[in-house]
């Protein structure tokens, strides 16, 4: 089976309600919980897949979740790094694109970054303030979320 048809995001969704892979739904989950490096393995798998237009959106969120890795660690140049170029990616789908109104989500990231991108010294540092963390919201939402255990990896749970 080749790539493009591994990747349900190649398939004119646009006319259609979306039919949200299961790994776009499970990273979803995981950057809600605030836990960026699950959201972002997990949408790297779905990104691997797909070959369209819509993997550099899955690009932009697999670089916002690391951008908030980043930030949430300290690494304030790392995490301003990403901010700009996740944003750059996903801009370029309009709002909404995939169930996601992503102006409103770069709207929440905005306010989230806002101490970081005015710091003028990244060794400033400036805290991730959880209140400001954005969620991600779909509109339609999807019949059912997967569980995420599905996506976790056996030998890291054991480990």
């Amino acid at each position: 089976m080749s790539g493009e048809d591994q990747c349900p995001y190649n398939k004119g969704m646009e006319t259609t309600p979306p039919d949200y892979d299961p790994r776009y739904l499970g990273g979803i989950l995981f950057f809600n919980a605030r836990d960026f490096f699950e959201a972002h393995e997990v949408w790297e798998s779905l990104w691997m897949t797909c070959t369209g237009p819509e993997r550099r959106f899955v690009q932009g969120l697999i670089q916002a979740a690391v951008a908030l890795y980043h930030f949430g660690n300290g690494n304030l140049r790392g995490a301003v790094k990403l901010y700009h170029s996740a944003r750059e990616y996903m801009e370029r789908f309009g709002s909404p694109y995939l169930g996601l109104d992503s102006a409103a989500f770069w709207k929440q990231m905005e306010h989230c970054f806002a101490e970081a991108l005015a710091a003028p010294d990244p060794a400033a540092r400036p805290p991730l303030r959880e209140e400001l963390i954005p969620v991600i919201t779909l509109d339609p939402p999807p019949p059912t979320w997967p569980d995420p255990a599905e996506f976790e990896d056996p030998e890291e749970a054991s480990g």
